[in-house]
């Protein structure tokens, strides 16, 4: 056997590392000259594959004919994964990464937005001329950089569907310089910066407040309003390009949007939820859901009364005697009370029925969100607010940023079947232990910013969360349909002590 000498061996070794060495490195010299030219042979797609998180993604850039751009397409997100990140309670999840907060001195740009959105300017009776607001001869929007000076939005129960106002003043305070918000979206003034089109109607207020006939009017201005709506943006050659999918509409109001809704349907629809809508018009594929506006004061954290702080088991106040799948409400009233530990009465807005509903719901442990008219009310965020663990009873029920955020993680989701079986509800809720109930507790105060909605807009609160909801819609369905489809089953498991959130 011929053995090579080891000095020799060694210089073998180290000229075949250098040759190796020196391979690698010309490829990858080759890969980067080519990814920057213009003239490539190679596909520039071959570059969009990016491992963040170790996790696969591509930036999927669209054509001309879809104007939603650069939008984040996950392609392989392990579902365990996803779970394990602790939506809920330990941050929010990569959405959160992609916001940008202005800093108060500088106006975001296009390119640091994820939504980039061009606002029709809509004459004032539109918006917030419908508030009482009367710009100075031909203005058409109001001075927003003076927080205190805005024009007032009317509240009582009008504030409950006031989604369109919020949503329109953070745009409009999108360039004004010196006011820190979020950078999630942007108003753009060039229709070909923008990737979704922005119509500024009022259409909650517009039905509560003009719906009626007034005086000798033959049409009522909200419907006046609709089909005045409804012609100009079939003219809008924008409108014609994409039939308006590329459209946001506000009608967040159950009513709202009535005379107009099937006219406009291809748009992106803001809604409280789908109950009066057909599923070829308002659906989860295009649609946002968006949280009421809660009536109830938001209690601090620091100050949020604990289990043995809240002696009442069950909190219901409100209307009792409802159609269609609000019927439950009448019979879960006479099975539950009578019962010592829960609190199920009628009630208003009028004589201080909102500080008295929030005075029950801090003091209570469950707050019953039952379905009513439509599946969703403003019970349900009352209670988030309250941190008075919500009790969703309305099967037909669509939830706001559900593909980001677990329900059953501070809820519980109780079939109509099964809570009118007489004792199931409350054998159910008692059996809930304090651990169990203020692990729940503990997360309802770390999302309520969730679902707060405030000017100047803040990082994950409401009008942000629509933004990313918004920006994310194209690619979001999978975890959501996740969290839909384990409802009911999550929060059984948790109550049987079988899972540990």
């Amino acid at each position: 056997m011929y053995l090579v000498p080891e000095k020799g061996m060694l210089a073998s070794r180290f000229i075949s590392c250098l040759i190796a060495i020196s391979m690698l490195f010309l490829i990858l010299s080759s890969l980067a000259l080519l990814q920057f030219s213009n003239s490539s042979f190679v596909s520039q797609s071959f570059f969009k594959e990016v491992i963040v998180n170790k996790t696969s993604v591509n930036w999927k850039l669209y054509d001309k004919e879809d104007k939603f751009e650069s939008t984040l397409v996950s392609e392989s997100l392990p579902q365990e994964k996803f779970r394990n990140q602790k939506v809920v309670s330990e941050g929010f999840s990569a959405i959160e990464d992609l916001a940008v907060v202005g800093d108060g001195n500088t106006v975001c740009g296009p390119n640091q937005a994820r939504v980039k959105a061009y606002m029709y300017d809509l004459p004032p009776e539109f918006h917030f001329g419908l508030l009482g607001w009367r710009g100075n001869g031909s203005e058409k929007w109001p001075d927003v950089s003076d927080p205190t000076k805005l024009p007032r939005h009317p509240g009582g129960l009008n504030l409950q569907h006031s989604v369109e106002y919020w949503l329109t003043l953070d745009l409009l305070s999108s360039n004004v310089p010196g006011i820190s918000r979020p950078c999630t979206a942007i108003r753009v003034h060039n229709l070909s910066e923008a990737n979704v089109v922005f119509v500024p109607f009022f259409s909650s207020l517009s039905y509560n407040r003009f719906s009626k006939l007034r005086g000798k009017e033959k049409v009522s201005v909200n419907t006046m309003l609709q089909e005045r709506l409804v012609k100009f943006l079939k003219d809008q050659d924008e409108w014609k390009r994409l039939d308006g999918k590329n459209h946001i509409i506000m009608a967040h109001h159950p009513n709202s949007m009535l005379n107009a809704r099937t006219k406009l349907g291809s748009a992106m629809f803001v809604l409280a939820d789908f109950g009066r809508y057909p599923a070829e018009i308002a659906n989860l594929d295009k649609d946002v859901i968006a949280p009421y506006k809660h009536m109830v004061k938001t209690i601090p954290a620091e100050n949020s009364p604990s289990f043995k702080e809240r002696p009442t088991l069950i909190y219901f106040q409100g209307a009792i005697y409802r159609k269609d799948s609000g019927a439950i409400r009448q019979e879960l009233y006479y099975l539950l009370k009578d019962e010592k530990d829960v609190h199920f009465s009628f009630g208003t807005i009028r004589s201080h029925g909102v500080s008295q509903a929030g005075r029950g719901m801090a003091t209570s442990k469950f707050c019953l969100n039952i379905a009513g008219d439509t599946p969703s009310s403003n019970r349900l965020f009352d209670a988030i607010a309250s941190h008075c663990v919500p009790v969703i009873i309305s099967d037909e029920i669509e939830l706001p940023f559900e593909d980001v955020l677990d329900y059953s993680e501070f809820s519980i989701f109780v079939h109509s079947s099964d809570a009118i079986k007489e004792g199931y509800l409350l054998n159910l809720l008692r059996s809930v232990n304090q651990n169990k109930w203020e692990k729940m507790w503990k997360t309802l105060k770390t999302l309520t910013k969730h679902f707060e909605y405030q000017y100047p807009s803040q990082p994950n609160d409401a009008v942000d969360m629509i933004w990313q909801a918004v920006a994310h819609k194209i690619s979001s369905t999978l975890q959501l349909n996740v969290h839909r489809r384990t409802r009911y089953n999550r929060s059984q498991l948790f109550i049987s002590g079988n899972l540990d959130l």
